[in-house]
């Protein structure tokens, strides 16, 4: 089976939508070239550097969402755990481990395939879910490095939920 490749004229580049939003929001920005822009948001446990770069080869608009976490060569066993227990709960994106940087990262990457544009409302929802996904489990990824414990051990500790009110 043979797919046809046909030429799709898109109506505008898809980061000058995450342009628009980060403008309208009063989002820090900075666009570095035509296919990338990097927004800088604060988080309620951090401070995040987002990326959206825009490959054309597939058509794809990557979202790359780093914080200030250096994870020590002897922690980055536990901390692969770690994300591979915390990507098991994810619907959408992952979080990475960045062997050169030693830094994590949730990735994410929505295709637009045919020429389609991605919506301010699906940006934001994207960028939601990863500042969400980034907050929801900093403190574990801190736990694993700072205070050594084991994966599942961190994961169970800040997926405590308290019941009632005191």
């Amino acid at each position: 089976m043979h797919f046809r490749e046909l030429d799709f004229v898109r109506l505008s580049h898809p980061v000058d939508i995450i342009e628009s939003v980060a403008s309208t929001r009063d989002w820090t920005f900075e666009r570095f070239c035509d296919d990338e822009i990097a927004l800088s948001v604060a988080g309620r446990w951090a401070a995040y550097s987002v990326s959206f770069s825009w490959v054309e080869d597939c058509e794809a608009l990557h979202l790359g969402c780093a914080f200030d976490l250096k994870v020590p060569t002897f922690r980055v066993t536990e901390m692969q755990r770690l994300l591979a227990l915390i990507n098991e709960k994810l619907l959408v994106g992952h979080f990475d481990l960045l062997p050169c940087e030693g830094t994590v990262m949730f990735r994410h990457a929505q295709l637009l395939s045919g020429g389609a544009d991605p919506t301010s409302q699906q940006v934001e929802r994207i960028l939601t879910m990863a500042l969400d996904a980034c907050d929801r489990y900093f403190q574990a990824f801190q736990f694993v490095v700072w205070a050594n414990k084991p994966a599942d051990e961190a994961l169970m500790d800040v997926l405590f939920e308290t019941v009632g009110t005191a």
